[in-house]
């Protein structure tokens, strides 16, 4: 096996990006005090081709050095917005008819892997804060909780890590039936 050099990936540059069809899933990232977990963020919704990221609260927004770091371009491409509060902006999506589901550990909470999208339903994601999650009036506020199984002692993940995993599960569902 050989590995493929950069030139063979077929990566989209920035207008090819932004034209191309989006997977229709919204990040809201609520109160995250990371600036590496937003990069990272930043990233993943590059990799899968995101509709649009929130950055809400004390979320850090770019450019910043630290998301530059890890973001590795991607603030270039996904599309941004900051909002002072994640509630507002639940709201407003809801409005639209966008599904808000919070990723939390709560009491009905479905289990990742047995979440069933609707392939004909915007999907805003919320992902919350690295010590205290998601807001409980967001979580109140949402559509349905999604849980990310976990058996070990911590029953916590990394926000980035949770974000990768999401993505990815729901992306493969969405776009491989």
């Amino acid at each position: 096996m050989r590995k493929l050099a950069n030139s063979e990936l077929d990566r989209l540059d920035i207008d090819a990006f932004r034209a191309s069809e989006k997977t229709p899933i919204i990040i809201i990232l609520d109160n995250v005090r990371s600036l590496y977990n937003v990069g990272a963020v930043f990233r993943t919704s590059d990799a899968f081709l995101i509709e649009k990221i929130y950055l809400c609260g004390i979320t850090g927004t770019p450019p910043h050095k630290e998301i530059r770091k890890t973001a590795l371009g991607a603030t270039e491409t996904v599309v941004w917005e900051f909002a002072e509060n994640t509630i507002d902006v639940v709201n407003e999506l809801k409005k639209e008819g966008v599904i808000i589901a919070s990723i939390e550990q709560a009491e009905g909470a479905i289990l990742l892997q047995d979440l069933k999208p609707e392939v004909d339903k915007k999907l805003a994601l919320v992902f919350g804060n690295e010590v205290k999650g998601v807001d409980q009036k967001v979580v109140s506020a949402s559509d349905l909780v999604i849980e990310i199984p976990q058996f070990g002692s911590k029953h916590s993940l990394n926000i980035s890590v949770s974000v990768g995993m999401v993505i990815w599960d729901l992306f493969s569902k969405i776009n491989y039936r």
